[in-house]
């Protein structure tokens, strides 16, 4: 069974800054990442990481302002989320699962989601 622990949410201002972490003892998929689900809209991904080249990948909402990262030895990952907005408000889950041919954003919402962590972003 897939365990996938997130941490780090929170609330902030706008333009303000919340990172969170991603643990996954004993995951070996090698894409990993982050999605969310903001009010009335359905899943989405948000940035993923693949663990053998450390290639990443960010939708273009938070291309520039989000970073994903990882820490190999302690199979962990993390979202750097800087310039927050209101519209990032939303719950944020670690995700991980088989590689798919058709791109990082389909490996995600095909993936394994975890538990979630609560942003909030107050204008």
């Amino acid at each position: 069974q897939v365990q996938l622990v997130e941490s780090g949410g929170g609330s902030v201002q706008a333009g303000g800054s919340l990172r969170l972490s991603c643990a996954a003892p004993g995951e070996r998929y090698n894409c990993m990442g982050w999605g969310r689900q903001v009010s009335g809209k359905e899943r989405e991904g948000v940035a993923a990481i693949y663990k053998d080249t450390g290639t990443t990948y960010y939708d273009g909402s938070v291309k520039g302002r989000f970073t994903i990262s990882q820490d190999k030895a302690k199979n962990m990952i993390f979202l750097q989320m800087t310039g927050l907005k209101p519209e990032d408000t939303g719950t944020y889950y670690c995700v991980t699962g088989p590689t798919s041919g058709e791109g990082w954003n389909i490996t995600l919402l095909r993936g394994t989601w975890g538990q979630g962590t609560q942003v909030n972003v107050a204008s």
